[in-house]
């Protein structure tokens, strides 16, 4: 424990410089002597050695008792933890290096983890690798949310969209926020400085008309079209669906109403979480024959320029404008399954969403369109 007093050091002036002492106890050197550890904080406060008037006994009566109750004071904050003195250590911790840490214990959960990494290049790119928590203020705060701003660039050289700035700054922020909890800060910055707000980002989807024409359109490989149709039709990533293997693949027998069943058990790439997802026959029927349960179900199927290219191609041929994505197959299931009765909860449970905001932005996008059809009957001429 900290012990706390109240010194006198005499100056060359005759007066009396009052500070506070930090006795942070001794260690025992390897030549037998004893080393002390202290530190001082001079209060800037004076007496007069030998007062002689009533104005000088006065002030040196007032100077002591502000020393006094600054040392009240410090001793407050040292028991709660609170003052630098104590945790110096860890001011002088590294704060590339604490980061590192905090991206680490967040491993097991993969698209975190990732955006965690993601922004540590650009927070490398700003601070310098000798910066320690003792050099941590505000401006250095300030000055990392400008950085992402206004000069932070992807590896293609464009500028950070707004929804990844937002997502950058909150890892940053959650290093800030560990670091105040366990010590290295004196201050949480974050309560000063406002972060990115979340821009709604567009969702390229395919209308119920669009998708039938795009399903009678032949494409250039037959393995990209039953891909994407099955995506649209289950709402899975991408990812999921290049990596489904045959044993993932449930062909359940028949149901109460002597309906075929089939379910996909799988676990997602991005969030590592286990499915159990129905699908329909259509969907079943677009993996074809089954094989070995350690092939994959869409064999040659791979992300590529050039299979990105098949796909705009495609759609092109199907006289479909819009640029879209291998991913618009997921934003073209929610958006229909909202349309014709799904409640947002079901939808989002079959998407993985981990949270119900993330699907409320496609019942905007069915509200928007519900809108829109109020004004699509011709005027009449009463």
């Amino acid at each position: 424990m900290i012990k706390i007093h109240l010194r006198k050091k005499k100056l060359k002036t005759g007066k009396l410089s009052i500070y506070i002492e930090y006795y942070k106890g001794a260690t025992q050197l390897a030549n037998g002597k004893t080393k002390h550890h202290r530190d001082y904080e001079y209060l800037q406060l004076y007496l007069i050695q030998d007062p002689k008037t009533a104005a000088e006994k006065k002030k040196n009566k007032e100077q002591l008792e502000l020393a006094e109750k600054i040392l009240a004071i410090r001793k407050a904050e040292v028991y709660q933890g609170k003052y630098d003195i104590q945790n110096n250590h860890k001011g002088k911790t590294q704060f590339l290096e604490y980061y590192e840490l905090k991206k680490e214990e967040r491993y097991q959960t993969k698209g975190n983890y990732d955006n965690w990494d993601a922004a540590q290049k650009h927070l490398e790119a700003y601070c310098p690798r000798h910066i320690t928590f003792n050099d941590v203020n505000l401006v250095f705060v300030k000055g990392f949310k400008k950085y992402l701003d206004t000069v932070a660039v992807t590896k293609s050289q464009k500028t950070l969209s707004q929804n990844t700035k937002h997502t950058y700054y909150n890892k940053f922020k959650a290093c800030l926020n560990a670091a105040f909890e366990e010590g290295y800060l004196k201050e949480n910055f974050n309560r000063k400085v406002k972060g990115f707000s979340m821009g709604e980002s567009t969702r390229e989807y395919l209308t119920a008309d669009e998708l039938q024409r795009l399903s009678k359109t032949p494409c250039d490989l037959p393995i990209l079209k039953n891909a994407f149709l099955f995506s649209v039709l289950t709402g899975i990533r991408w990812s999921d669906v290049n990596k489904l293997k045959w044993s993932e693949v449930r062909d359940e027998g028949i149901d109460d109403s002597g309906n075929p069943v089939y379910r996909i058990i799988f676990k997602q790439k991005k969030t590592d979480g286990a499915e159990y997802l129905y699908i329909s026959q259509q969907a079943r029927q677009l993996l074809g024959t089954r094989s070995d349960s350690k092939e994959r179900v869409f064999k040659g199927l791979r992300y590529s320029a050039y299979m990105n290219l098949k796909l705009l191609r495609w759609c092109m041929d199907a006289d479909i404008k819009k640029h879209i994505t291998f991913h618009s197959a997921r934003h073209t299931n929610a958006v229909l399954l909202l349309e014709n009765g799904a409640d947002i909860y079901t939808v989002s449970k079959r998407l993985g969403h981990r949270e119900i905001r993330t699907t409320e932005i496609y019942a905007k996008i069915v509200d928007q369109k519900m809108k829109e059809a109020a004004n699509l009957i011709p005027h009449l001429n009463l």
